[in-house]
């Protein structure tokens, strides 16, 4: 799921205040608020509405350990979760656990505001998704411990495709734009046989990694953008061919209603994340009635001849450098994204943040489409100007430029690259 990076982290007073701390976590080696009585706990509303049994089982395993530890639980939505923490962590009133979404933890690593962990102390952390290490790592040391992960599919109509003779998705890119064409030939040039919004820069860079290319690489400590490189020009080029032979809508347009779109008849497949196809299906959102049931989601393929490199979103739990109960923070971490919290987890939907949990999903014909996707994953750079990049949109503005034809795509990709270069180390 898709977390928009928060820049607000640079309040008045914050970096200072943090700073002033230092950077010892004492679950990162010290024992730090080992005998504290109070743990202040935050969370999203998912945990709160979906699995509130899971965060009262991880309460119970750390209390019976530490009799009378009083647990606090406070619930923040996603929109205003980080406003509120970025005030608090100004302050000595941190908590002690804060879930984050994996794409918003770079920017607080950058400016110390999470204690450095032990990554041994957790369960199945030598096989955490590589996408969600890479989120909670910045030079070399861990920041938080992955919670759950969710990943991104193709999903298409069956009776479209059954109207033009394929009844089975596709298992090679060769074999979904034949059956795209195929589709877009009957339909017509007001219909979408693949509905991809320009601007959606997590599809595109899929493309990106799948030729080899990325979006930029680090050596010797500095980062510089790669956009330019031969391979993601050849990621980026056939994403182009994707928009151009087969998005028929507004092509200045992001992802966010995409299910919306979907819902209204006009395409017959996105790719998207994994939930997107269900909610399209949603008798509020389809606007055919001929959608319940009738979605399927596939693994999608990508053009190298492997499965495609999805972008793999999900949260991650980290200790605020500020905690006067860091040992404990990691332990109640420990104990809610561990073996038996993973479990919990998996049966409410979710992806499991390890390797191991998510191959026993792949003999589930109801999980085996997401498991098996979110084995091939790639994830933004963790550069220390990252969220400048982010914030000012250098990523959608180029795949706009791109998918309305205002620029090459050798063009759109060396602006970029330069726009990249300007703040991509800049802490």
């Amino acid at each position: 799921m898709k977390r928009k990076l928060i820049s607000a982290i640079g309040i008045a007073g914050m970096v200072v205040s943090i700073a002033a701390c230092g950077g010892e976590g004492g679950s990162g080696g010290s024992d730090k608020g080992a005998d504290a009585k109070e743990l202040t706990v935050w969370l999203t509303v998912d945990a709160q509405n979906n699995w509130p049994q899971l965060v009262k089982a991880a309460d119970a395993a750390v209390q019976k350990k530490h009799p009378g530890l009083k647990i606090n639980h406070e619930y923040y939505g996603w929109p205003d979760k980080n406003a509120k923490l970025d005030a608090v962590l100004a302050t000595d009133k941190a908590p002690d656990v804060v879930e984050m979404g994996n794409t918003e933890m770079l920017g607080y690593m950058v400016k110390g505001a999470f204690a450095p962990l032990d990554a041994g102390e957790f369960d199945s952390s030598d096989a955490w998704l590589d996408g969600l290490k890479a989120s909670v790592t910045y030079e070399g040391k861990t920041y938080g411990v992955p919670y759950y992960a969710g990943g991104r599919v193709a999903n298409w109509r069956k009776d479209v495709a059954a109207s033009v003779g394929v009844k089975t998705p596709p298992k090679t890119y060769k074999e979904l734009t034949a059956a795209l064409d195929k589709i877009q030939k009957k339909q017509g040039g007001k219909f979408s046989a693949w509905y991809q919004p320009t601007r959606d820069w997590y599809a595109a860079m899929s493309f990106v990694y799948d030729a080899g290319g990325a979006i930029a690489t680090e050596s010797g400590g500095q980062w510089r953008a790669s956009l330019s490189s031969p391979e993601s020009l050849k990621g980026l080029k056939e994403f182009k061919n994707v928009v151009d032979s087969y998005m028929h809508g507004d092509k200045t347009k992001d992802e966010s209603d995409r299910y919306i779109v979907y819902g209204q008849g006009k395409s017959a497949m996105i790719f998207a994340a994994a939930w997107e196809g269900a909610t399209a299906e949603d008798p509020k959102n389809d606007k055919t009635g001929k959608l319940k049931g009738n979605l399927e989601n596939f693994v999608m393929p990508g053009p190298s001849g492997k499965n495609m490199p999805v972008f793999l979103g999900g949260s991650d739990l980290a200790v605020p450098v500020k905690s006067d109960a860091q040992a404990l923070a990691a332990e109640w971490i420990n104990a809610f994204t561990g073996s038996s919290g993973q479990k919990g987890l998996m049966a409410k939907g979710n992806l499991p943040n390890n390797k191991t949990d998510l191959a026993t999903l792949k003999n589930d014909p109801k999980t085996a489409v997401p498991a098996t996707a979110a084995e091939s994953n790639w994830f933004v750079p963790m550069a220390p100007g990252w969220g400048q990049v982010e914030k000012a949109q250098i990523l959608q503005t180029m795949l706009q430029s791109i998918g309305t034809g205002k620029k090459s795509v050798e063009a759109a990709a060396k602006d970029a690259d330069a726009a990249i270069d300007k703040v991509i180390n800049t802490k």
